[in-house]
């Protein structure tokens, strides 16, 4: 599960989806066990299906809430690799072509990480998740343009989103059930960059562009430049954002509040 679909996961856990988690798999665990451990392993899964066979849905729902932000938390704690189309050759029939020496000159380290290896930028993290201006957002590899500003929307997610891509956006091709459980990678359709992955949930965000289109393109913010339509200097987005800007992150994604302790 790549880190938006997790978070997709935990988005409808928190709103009470718990059925896929009320069943354990015993036997693979024990399976894979040593025997001093499977003894003690299934000695405390008697005991606990003695004292309690129906445990109660809020039970489950802790329980699985707390594995699943756990897990987020950790795969929200460094970049990560998209799984998808990582086999399809990100140079082979593209216009603009370089060698992966000639692209880790022309690209910054966060933009060569996204676009030519497929990585995914923490959330929160560029500058252009806040840009509202009006604008285009170009590939940041080749200036091809990807997105229009009226098509952008604030997600909640911590990725630029949009709800429509330009002609310059080529999107994998996956089925309808892998398009709307784990979303399909996109990608520019002129030097191959990866730029995020779009998912079939644009009819959550009411109010937004993405109600109509049904769809969501969470793009990492690195992989794009945003051109002002008003001449002004070109944003690039692997820049953070303002450190006095407001941030919108998900309370369990707020890092602890210390207090000072009483000496």
């Amino acid at each position: 599960m790549n880190l938006r679909s997790l978070a997709l996961a935990v988005s409808m856990l928190m709103r009470g989806g718990v059925d896929g988690f009320q069943s354990t798999n015993t036997a693979s665990t024990t399976r894979c066990a040593p025997s001093s451990f499977r003894t003690h392993l299934q000695s405390s899964v008697d005991s606990e299906e003695t004292s309690s066979s129906l445990p109660d849905r809020r039970s489950i729902l802790q329980k699985a809430t707390t594995s699943i932000v756990g897990a987020a938390a950790i795969a929200l704690s460094s970049p990560q690799r998209s799984d998808a189309m990582n086999a399809q050759s990100r140079t082979d029939g593209y216009a603009v072509q370089h060698t992966e020496r000639e692209w880790s000159y022309i690209l910054s380290g966060q933009q060569y990480n996204i676009l030519r290896q497929g990585g995914t930028e923490r959330p929160y993290s560029s500058i252009l998740e806040g840009e509202d201006r009006e604008g285009e957002f170009r590939c940041a590899g080749c200036a091809t343009p990807l997105f229009a500003s009226e098509a952008k929307f604030h997600s909640g997610t911590g990725w630029p989103s949009f709800a429509t891509p330009l002609a310059g956006v080529e999107m994998e091709k996956v089925n309808p059930v892998q398009a709307s459980l784990v979303g399909a990678e996109v990608r520019c359709g002129t030097c191959g960059g990866h730029l995020g992955d779009v998912f079939s949930d644009g009819f959550l965000f009411v109010n937004t562009p993405a109600f109509a289109s049904g769809k969501r393109y969470c793009v990492d913010g690195g992989a794009l430049v945003f051109s002002p339509k008003d001449g002004g200097e070109d944003i690039f987005g692997d820049l953070p954002p303002p450190a006095n800007k407001k941030n919108d992150r998900p309370d369990f994604l707020a890092p602890p509040k210390i207090n000072a302790r009483d000496r």
